[in-house]
């Protein structure tokens, strides 16, 4: 197996194809062929350091996703497909295997629980703060509260904002830099501006939602002592009288109410 740096994306495709699925000796068996264009047993395992013996199993593995093609000849030879074509496969596996868990998910017997949530979640990561928002977002019916920083304010969520405006959801923004709320005003011409405690910006806080005064996340930056912005948390609760929420009412339903636009 290669190790040394010159090697790395031999070393990332072999990870990439472990995580969609392959067992390791596959993964490398797959790579080596892609990169010497066919071979014998041998010449795989002189490449990838894959026992010869095991790469055999890896072949009859990625045969079973049509991956590589066997020559009958003695010593045998295997050709792998395109690695365009080997994409094509994998999206086709996992779009098909995403569509069955969705069906799946829909067919279970649902339990009658209560919708309040009486607590706080907490999520961690970039990432996946950003996918909260976008959810929220999608699910606004009537009005939408919004602050960040502009690092964070990503297509994805201008998108989502811009589609929940064209569907009539009221969006209000505050505390923002001149920057982001040019932004979002080309986006959605009829964004609306309050006046906030501070501006957004200014502090550690990463972004505010408040979605139809029922459902809110927020969140804190976590830099490297910097502006370079490093990770974040954020907490969320839905439900009338989730104690965020309430807080969260609070601290911006009285300028609305009385109209205090910016």
């Amino acid at each position: 197996m290669p190790a040394t740096d010159a090697e790395q994306p031999w070393t990332t495709a072999v990870e990439q194809l472990e995580a969609l699925g392959l067992s390791a000796y596959a993964a490398q068996t797959l790579v080596t062929l892609f990169s010497i264009g066919e071979g014998t047993a041998r010449n795989v395992s002189e490449v990838s350091n894959v026992p010869r013996t095991r790469v055999y199993d890896a072949i009859e593995e990625l045969r079973q996703y049509g991956l590589v093609d066997v020559q009958q000849s003695t010593p045998q030879r295997f050709w792998a497909v395109s690695p365009e074509t080997a994409g094509r496969i994998f999206q086709t596996e996992y779009t098909q295997r995403v569509n069955t868990l969705l069906d799946a998910i829909d067919d279970l017997e649902t339990t009658s629980v209560s919708e309040e949530q009486r607590g706080v979640w907490t999520v961690t990561g970039r990432d996946t703060a950003t996918q909260r928002v976008i959810d929220f977002i999608d699910t606004a019916e009537e009005e939408i509260i919004y602050t960040t920083v502009e690092a964070l304010l990503t297509d994805e969520i201008l998108d989502s904002l811009q589609d929940a405006g064209e569907r009539g959801v009221s969006v209000t923004i505050g505390g923002m830099s001149a920057e982001v709320e040019n932004k979002l005003a080309d986006a959605i011409p009829e964004v609306k501006t309050i006046d906030t405690i501070w501006e957004w910006s200014d502090s550690s806080a990463g972004r505010l939602l408040l979605v139809d005064r029922q459902r809110t996340l927020v969140s804190v930056l976590i830099t490297n002592g910097s502006e370079t912005i490093r990770d974040e948390t954020a907490i969320w609760g839905t439900g009338e009288t989730n104690s965020l929420v309430v807080v969260l009412r609070a601290m911006f339903g009285w300028q609305l109410d009385s109209g205090g636009e910016a």
